[in-house]
């Protein structure tokens, strides 16, 4: 899925991440809290996902708001993900310049010394968003170029308000 965050000035970025779960709360990924989008997430957390289907020509936007996931739920993410991918964590931050491909994998080989033998504990820079949604839009296009639209808000009562939109 496509995750768009915005830093507090409005200056907008997106990137790809894993949807890594959903439920009637909200939509689940996990990142390093102090990368470009979880520190965009801490300053502001309104943020937007796009699931895209080229084969089907639909997709489903959301916006709402990232709440961070409770330590027991990324901690048991983490401790299900491969040892490669826990390790992977504990080399380096993500987004932080560094000066070859070469510092990453020696700081992999360094975090395979480290906890060869040990459990490897989810880091505290690292963990579950949780994108509350407040509305979703269905886009269905159609060779005439007449696609179908729905939005559906979420009303302060719960409850959702649908409207259809043109294309």
């Amino acid at each position: 899925m496509t995750l768009a965050t915005a830093t507090p000035q409005g200056i907008p970025s997106a990137r790809m991440v894993v949807l890594r779960g959903f439920d009637a709360n909200g939509f689940c990924f996990y990142t390093d809290y102090e990368s470009q989008k979880g520190k965009e997430l801490a300053e502001n957390p309104n943020a937007a996902l796009v699931f895209y289907w080229r084969e089907l020509d639909r997709q489903v936007r959301s916006t709402g708001i990232a709440e961070k996931m409770s330590a027991e739920e990324s901690d048991a993410y983490f401790a299900s993900r491969p040892v490669e991918s826990q390790l992977a964590v504990q080399t380096e931050r993500q987004s932080l310049v560094i000066a070859g491909r070469e510092h990453l994998t020696e700081g992999f080989q360094r975090a395979e010394q480290t906890y060869s033998q040990d459990t490897i504990s989810r880091p505290l820079h690292w963990g579950g968003y949780r994108l509350v949604p407040n509305l979703f839009e269905f886009w269905q296009g159609c060779p005439s170029r007449l696609h179908d639209r729905l939005c559906y808000t979420l009303l302060p009562d719960g409850a959702w308000e649908m409207k259809r939109l043109s294309p």
